[in-house]
């Protein structure tokens, strides 16, 4: 009922002399046969860096227990890490987690992180999203402050040694490499 593959006929479909290959599709070029597309291959476990995006979203604080529960119970320390490091030094972490927690006390605490959000997304170049900063630090400060720590651990800092000993492993080539969660757990 079907041809077989030597039954192949000389013409193609739209009437031009040639052999049709099995597939039906026509190759013009008969000595190199089409390249297979390849679909595009990620493996598990690594994280793509798409230019204008977050990492990660504002709502995934458990991606990083450790941060989620120091910045829930004491968002100083988180901020005055990040601080630091957006500030590239020149806003000491001790510094920078006082005056938040002092701030903390009168309810301004967002308006002064919202202010570090802002230039780390300008230097970054990351789209201010879910909508604008000092929103998103009023309604969700734990979760934006854990967002942009997640974000430089990514970019390859460790948030733990500060700027100075970051900027001097740069120097070194010693890089951190971003915290990527397993994809098999057992």
């Amino acid at each position: 009922m079907y041809p077989s593959q030597n039954d192949a006929h000389t013409y193609t479909t739209d009437g031009h002399p040639g052999p049709v290959p099995v597939s039906g599709i026509p190759n013009p070029s008969p000595t190199q046969p089409y390249p297979h597309p390849q679909a595009p291959y990620i493996s598990s476990g690594v994280r793509v860096r798409v230019p204008g995006k977050w990492s990660t979203g504002l709502c995934h604080c458990c991606d990083d227990v450790a941060n989620c529960f120091v910045t829930c119970f004491c968002p100083c320390i988180t901020f005055g890490q990040i601080a630091e490091i957006v500030s590239k030094g020149s806003s000491p972490c001790a510094a920078s987690g006082a005056l938040y927690g002092l701030l903390a006390m009168t309810g301004f605490a967002c308006l002064y992180s919202c202010s570090f959000r802002s230039t780390m997304r300008a230097q970054y170049d990351l789209a201010e999203s879910p909508c604008v900063d000092c929103l998103v630090h009023f309604f969700c400060e734990a979760c934006a402050l854990c967002q942009e720590y997640r974000e430089l651990q990514e970019r390859g800092f460790d948030m733990g040694i500060g700027w100075e000993s970051n900027m001097d492993r740069q120097k070194r080539g010693i890089t951190v490499a971003p915290m990527v969660a397993s994809a098999m757990r057992r």
